[in-house]
């Protein structure tokens, strides 16, 4: 582990391992728990680590082992129905009562000291979020790390079902607390029948050959409705809104849970709780691969300043955002910088301007058929196909549409949330509109940088204007680049499919071709003063 990860800091204890103890759940069913340790005198803080994902490799060694080493007790548990914990899975339902469970059972240890951190990332975020809706007094710092407090933003956008997402999580979560072997063999008979499974009508179902029966998965994929009460309960973007425990977030660009990052940074500082935010150039895996050692580094530093009182290792500001393009990290006070933003404005024959364009005719007009949808290439997921990527090929189907602004005459820094006003008509009615603001070198590679969706709802084919949150970035363009927008009607199979026909994407059985015109009017929204050019 030391040999992968370069810069991990040096053992200060040896470890003791107390597996298999077996903590009661809200319900009486029992936890199945690992206990790590200081082989030391003296009174140590505790960290609480609850996973559906199992308690062996990579939670061991990566929490366990290297947090003990370091001076914590680590309490790493197997939520209810995984990795040997009795009861069943229910995504989301249980986490918040099992968690003041466990720490009642903590009181009742002797070594526990009464000072307590939760750590973990993805779903091990979503369980600190659940404990901090009615945090125990004990509870003195959080690190979540790629995590998210909504299911529901996991596994929608406007309605639109975030496919690949739903996939993913279903064969981690059915299959990696079982263990390594099972968990790969699942995972390369989703890839072997991906094809199948998301081009499917119906969709619903269409997982069962590579994952078999998740009923929870079921639930997800025919509920897309956000106020349906099949996700009461399910966010918990409540707790950072009255959440005074010190809370350290960590993300990375091209994180399909960055954008939940930024909203619960938010969210804590309205409420006053103090905060900070990391965010590298990772996926949601390479955060926790190639990035391990800062991510390390950082969360060691926030929970040895609030749990040991050594504020030595905290960094001079509340932000620090690695800057793509520019490939340094810049720390900063405050998340985003600053409220301004400039204008780019889509003209005719696909240039991109800062100048209003004086035109009334439509700019361009394109056909979605679901049945050849536009595909996914890189970008925010959690898959290894995350990240960024040349979009040439893709830039080059009839389906996708392209503006580019000239050559810039020096650099342009952008750092802030991006998103583009866009007027549109359809003739059915039913669409997708997906944008991506890409970066194209003098060679005329086309990188993503971030992107969104938005759902179209239109009663008549008269234009309408609609708005596509685009997430957010810490990018340079270099003189010489050129800044592009790229829009298309989705990005298969990351989102699935839009039918054209109003019908529930995971329950639709037709598909109907639909013709988009994108009309004069139409901007681009970048953060700062990114005017250059």
């Amino acid at each position: 582990m030391r040999a992968t990860w370069r810069g991990l800091p040096a053992k200060r204890h040896d470890v003791g391992w107390e597996p298999g103890l077996a903590v009661p759940a809200a319900d009486g069913s029992p936890l199945l728990t690992d206990h790590y340790f200081p082989r030391a005198t003296g009174d140590f803080p505790t960290l609480l680590v609850r996973s559906p994902y199992g308690r062996g490799l990579p939670w061991s060694p990566m929490y366990g082992m290297l947090f003990a080493e370091q001076g914590f007790h680590v309490v790493l548990q197997s939520c209810r129905g995984t990795g040997g914990s009795g009861g069943r899975f229910d995504f989301w339902r249980n986490e918040a009562a099992d968690g003041q469970a466990t720490v009642s059972w903590l009181r009742e240890q002797p070594w526990f000291n009464g000072t307590l951190g939760t750590v973990g990332p993805s779903y091990l975020g979503y369980v600190q979020w659940a404990l901090a809706l009615d945090p125990p007094p004990e509870l003195k710092a959080m690190v979540v790390q790629v995590g998210l407090h909504d299911p529901y933003a996991l596994f929608y956008t406007d309605g639109a079902l975030r496919l690949e997402n739903a996939l993913t999580v279903g064969v981690g979560m059915t299959y990696q607390h079982q263990g390594m072997a099972p968990f790969v063999k699942a995972i390369l008979r989703l890839q072997r029948r991906l094809r199948d499974i998301t081009t499917a009508r119906p969709l619903r179902g269409a997982y069962e050959s590579a994952l078999g029966e998740v009923p929870w998965l079921d639930g997800v994929m025919t509920h897309p409705d956000a106020d349906d009460p099949y996700w009461k309960g399910a966010s918990l973007a409540e707790a950072a809104q009255r959440l005074s425990v010190p809370t350290r977030l960590i993300t990375g660009w091209y994180d399909a849970l960055a954008d939940q990052t930024f909203e619960q940074y938010g969210r804590l500082r309205e409420a006053g709780c103090e905060t900070s935010l990391l965010v590298g150039p990772w996926t949601h895996t390479s955060a926790l691969q190639q990035g391990w050692s800062e991510v390390f580094a950082d969360s060691l530093a926030w929970l040895r300043a609030h749990l040991c009182g050594d504020r030595s290792g905290l960094r001079p500001t509340a932000v620090r955002v690695h800057v793509g393009g520019e490939g340094a990290w810049r720390d900063l006070d405050h998340w985003p910088p600053s409220p301004a933003t400039a204008a780019w404005f889509l003209a005719p024959e696909g240039h991109l301007t800062r100048q209003t364009p004086q035109v009334t005719a439509p700019l361009a007009t394109f056909r979605h058929d679901p049945a050849d949808p536009t595909p996914s290439v890189g970008g925010p997921l959690l898959s290894r196909a995350a990240g960024p990527r040349d979009n040439s090929t893709l830039e080059a189907r009839e389906d996708v549409l392209t503006f580019t602004g000239p050559p810039l005459t020096e650099p342009v820094d952008i750092l802030g949330p991006v998103s583009a006003r866009l007027r549109i008509s359809i003739d059915t009615g039913y669409a997708d509109v997906f944008a991506r603001l890409c970066d194209v070198d003098p060679r005329g590679r086309s990188t993503n940088i971030c992107d969104g969706l938005a759902r179209l709802r239109t009663a008549d084919q008269a234009p309408s204007e609609v708005t596509v949150p685009m997430s957010s970035t810490a990018h340079r363009f270099a003189a010489g680049h050129r800044i592009r927008l790229q829009i298309s009607p989705g990005a298969h199979p990351r989102y699935a499919s839009n039918p054209g026909t109003g019908e529930p994407s995971a329950e639709a059985t037709s598909f109907v071709p639909v013709r988009i015109t994108l009309h004069a009017g139409s901007v681009l929204t970048l953060p700062g003063e990114a005017g250059v050019g």
